[in-house]
Parts: structure tokens; sequence; C-alpha cells
């Protein structure tokens, strides 16, 4: 599982801000009857039982059900992305990585839990069913002045695209994604 650096920080300074390891509270929360499953549960035991601080009730929480649910591949995170009511935009999703990777042999899709990363050098695009109706594509191309339907973002992308159709994913779109890789 990749931590990163504050996350680990957090996990090696349990010990001495909680009195246990990661592992040691896992073995609270497992013998534990009945055991904790959801979120909202496991908080409620830590914070109300044992004293914790949110930050790190919430970081065992999180650890503890990621635990219990295996490793997940990036084949799962995509479906887990375009699950239910979403699954109608996965065609989307599915044109833009087609794209994507036709621009070069460099090109990495990262899927993460909420998103899918596109990433050259660094990342140029990341594509996110930011609801059941609309598929948002952030893109970095630096001090491109909006136009139409691509609007200035904040954040990780410089720039944004909402699409609610694959037949959005059309040349204006595909041009904007050529130059966001050009860019990485």
């Amino acid at each position: 599982m990749d931590v990163d650096a504050a996350t680990q920080t957090m996990i090696d300074n349990m010990p001495a801000k909680t009195g246990r390891s990661l592992d040691e509270w896992f073995a609270v929360l497992d013998g534990t009857s009945p055991s904790p499953t959801k979120h909202g549960e496991i908080m409620a035991l830590l914070k109300g039982e044992h004293g914790m601080s949110h930050g790190f009730a919430n970081l065992v929480a999180l650890r503890h059900r990621a635990r219990d649910a295996g490793p997940m591949t990036a084949d799962d995170l995509v479906d887990a992305q375009y699950a239910g009511g979403k699954a109608a935009l996965r065609p989307i999703l599915d044109r833009l990585v087609a794209a994507a990777t036709a621009l070069g042999d460099d090109v990495e899709v990262a899927p993460k839990k909420t998103s899918v990363s596109l990433r050259r050098r660094k990342q140029f695009a990341v594509v996110e069913a930011a609801s059941a109706k609309r598929v948002r594509v952030g893109l970095n191309l630096a001090d491109a002045p909006a136009s139409g339907r691509l609007q200035v973002a904040g954040g990780m992308c410089t720039h944004r695209v909402d699409l609610a159709s694959v037949d959005e994913v059309d040349d204006e779109l595909l041009g904007w994604l050529r130059a966001a890789y050009a860019l990485a």
C-alpha cells in the first residue's frame, strides 16, 4: 500500500500520541464485539471509548476498512468509479484513455480512488466521473485562455471541460488533450 509522507509520519507518531501502533489499533477493532465495520462506527469507538483524536481515528478507520476490503487493482478502482448510475459514462473515459495512450508510448494511465490520472513526465490530464450525468476532464494547459467549454480551473489542473456524452470527445477536446500532453 503506497503511503504518502504525511500519512507515514502519522503512522510513525501513532504509538507516542495514542499509546498503540496501527497494528495494535487493528487488534483492538478486531477484538471488539460486535466488530465495527462502518467508518462512522469505527470513528465513534476510537474517539469515544479510547479518547483518540479525530485525525488518528480517521486514519485508523480508513486503513482498517482498506485492509478488510483487500487490495484493489487498477481495474477495480475504475470499475468502482463507473458503477451504478455512472456506468453510462464509462465510454467517455474509455475514449479519452484510448486517445491519450495513442499520443505516445510514455503515457501512464494511473487510476486513483475517484479519478484516472493521465501522466507523462508529469500529470497532463485527469478524468473524473463528477456526477451521474457528467465526466470532468482536468487539463494542464499552463496559461491558455478559457474559451467556450474550456474553463479555467484551480487545483491540480489549470483547466477543465465537462462532458455529458462520448460524442463530446471531439476534435476540439482532443486538441486540448494533445496540447496538455506536449506540455507535460
